[in-house]
């Protein structure tokens, strides 16, 4: 059941027909090329991070959602003779079944609906056997932006949150160590990625969870950011702050704000160096596969300073 107060700031945060009645992307909106030439700014040293987990049949899946499986690689050919080739040509080829929110991704807009309605006010019933007719993660041809870090845990003086620990808009003024700008992409660090780093899957997916609190959407939505990230499998803070509601925030961020979520990014690399320079500003090129229909998709995201 929907509280009154969750109502009341899906309201408040509400970015419904403000790029159209056919609009299907969202914030990402925002990103245009002003955001673009900011993020190509910051490059300065040409230093790389990637900030995916690896692709492998022991990523952050454990079982918790149904059909979300862990990327499994198979080979379909192993140095297969294209006959008749002078120099014995060969090919190896291989292919992969996972889900598309198994590892890093990005959620699209289409992942969550509440009252028979998407994003946009379209209806739920877009999403069917086909997939996403709207608001499917191919509507984002490209995510490439000024990504700027938010390093709570370190703001926070502690090496990863505690599990059950909710990120409060206060949390993110504390660790914010420049201006924001319209179209630009937040990642959030708790840390709590490290139990997954050291082998601890069921730690990392199977528990309690840091995480963003529903308070932190109109701190999103009054910054004009136009997607956010974390380095944990749930998003936002688990158990739920009000138990009788589930992940509320995927429902204010993706069916209210058209904002795209993304999880389970990879944020201790980029976050050492930003600690060391003290620049928490990058180019970030976060392109989701263009998958047809699909309510997400996998991502491997390198921020470039």
């Amino acid at each position: 059941m929907l509280s009154q107060d969750f109502l009341e700031l899906a309201a408040q945060v509400s970015n419904w027909g403000r790029w159209g009645d056919q609009d299907e992307l969202g914030t990402l909106n925002l990103v245009d090329t002003d955001a673009v030439r900011r993020g190509a700014a910051c490059i300065r040293t040409g230093k790389r991070f990637s900030l995916a987990l690896p692709l492998d049949e022991n990523g952050p899946q454990i079982g918790g959602v149904p059909g979300r499986v862990n990327a499994t690689r198979t080979m379909t050919q192993i140095n297969a003779e294209f006959t008749g080739t002078p120099d014995g040509f060969c090919t190896s080829d291989d292919v992969v079944t996972m889900g598309l929110q198994a590892a890093t991704h990005w959620d699209a807009l289409a992942h969550v609906s509440y009252s028979g309605q998407l994003y946009n006010g379209f209806a739920a019933t877009e999403v069917s056997e086909s997939g996403a007719a709207r608001c499917g993660i191919a509507n984002v041809d490209s995510l490439v932006t000024r990504g700027v870090l938010l390093d709570v845990a370190r703001s926070r003086g502690v090496d990863r949150l505690d599990p059950g620990d909710g990120v409060t808009p206060d949390d993110l003024d504390a660790a914010l160590q420049i201006d924001l700008a319209p179209g630009d992409v937040v990642l959030v660090r708790t840390g709590f990625v490290q139990l997954f780093k050291a082998g601890d899957r069921r730690g990392y997916s199977g528990g309690d969870q840091p995480g963003l609190t529903m308070a932190t959407a109109k701190w999103f939505h009054d910054h004009d950011v136009a997607a956010v990230a974390i380095d944990t499998y749930t998003f936002e803070v688990w158990p739920c702050e009000d138990r009788k509601m589930l992940l509320p925030l995927h429902l204010l961020h993706l069916r209210d704000m058209g904002m795209t979520q993304g999880q389970n990014f990879d944020l201790e690399g980029l976050a050492a160096d930003c600690a060391s320079d003290g620049v928490y500003e990058f180019l970030l090129d976060a392109s989701p596969l263009p998958f047809t229909g699909a309510c997400g998709s996998p991502v491997n995201p390198v921020a470039v300073k």
